[in-house]
């Protein structure tokens, strides 16, 4: 019989050995993810235990509504505009720690999140790595709904093959973001040169943000059923 592997278990190692980067009266960043989902109820427990004070910026509603239930208070980057750290997951991750994201559609606030913050980590198990990104799952990029057939047509001189993520059985018609904008979920041959791709598609008009995140994070928590990897970028 082929083995099972338990990616819950390997999620969670990733989320507990982020936790030691916390520290107490911290302004955190938090994304969005099943990995991410693990690391803010750890870090309930935590604040619990220890009576931390911290504030928290979510990137979704998913996130703000678990961190509500886990009693932390909900902040803005108007109030810190600054965060102190960022905590978040990835749907693809290569070795110079480049980064596909927005799987759960809340690519643009994560974005906006990690460069707002001194320090990034990321969280994700051994399945979300890559030897180059596009390798296992499109790239999204979230639009203006009035812009996205011409967004389309733009990505396709680029390469790519874009659809429109639709909302399946939750409702009728296109995922609608946070920010109420549209996702093209971008198939790609293997990128070479992500930063170039993610500048590319960031320069076409009506795109909101593009799911690569390049130059964004020197450390990530890789999670195995048995244990962690910590990867980090030296250059």
């Amino acid at each position: 019989m082929p083995q099972i592997i338990d990616l819950e278990k390997a999620k969670l190692n990733a989320a507990n050995a982020a936790l030691e980067h916390v520290k107490d009266g911290m302004v955190l960043g938090i994304g969005t993810g099943s990995t991410v989902a693990h690391f803010i109820k750890l870090l309930g427990k935590r604040k619990r235990s220890e009576k931390l004070k911290l504030e928290v910026v979510p990137t979704s509603h998913q996130s703000a509504l678990l961190l509500i239930e886990q009693g932390f208070k909900i902040a803005s980057l108007d109030e810190y505009p600054e965060l102190d750290l960022a905590i978040d997951g990835a749907d693809e991750v290569d070795a110079s720690l480049n980064l596909v994201k927005g799987g759960g559609a809340a690519l643009a606030r994560e974005k906006i999140v990690m460069c707002s913050a001194k320090e990034v980590v990321i969280i994700v198990d051994h399945t979300k790595l890559v030897t180059a990104l596009g390798e296992k799952n499109p790239i999204p990029v979230e639009v203006l709904p009035f812009a996205w057939r011409v967004v389309s047509k733009r990505l396709e001189k680029l390469g790519g093959v874009p659809k429109l993520r639709d909302a399946g059985k939750a409702k009728d018609g296109p995922v609608v973001t946070d920010n109420g904008n549209f996702i093209l979920d971008v198939s790609f041959p293997p990128i070479q040169q992500p930063s170039k791709l993610e500048q590319e598609i960031k320069a076409i008009p009506g795109v909101v943000e593009v799911g690569i995140f390049t130059n964004l994070t020197r450390l990530a928590y890789v999670g195995y059923e048995s244990g962690v990897k910590k990867l980090t970028k030296t250059t």
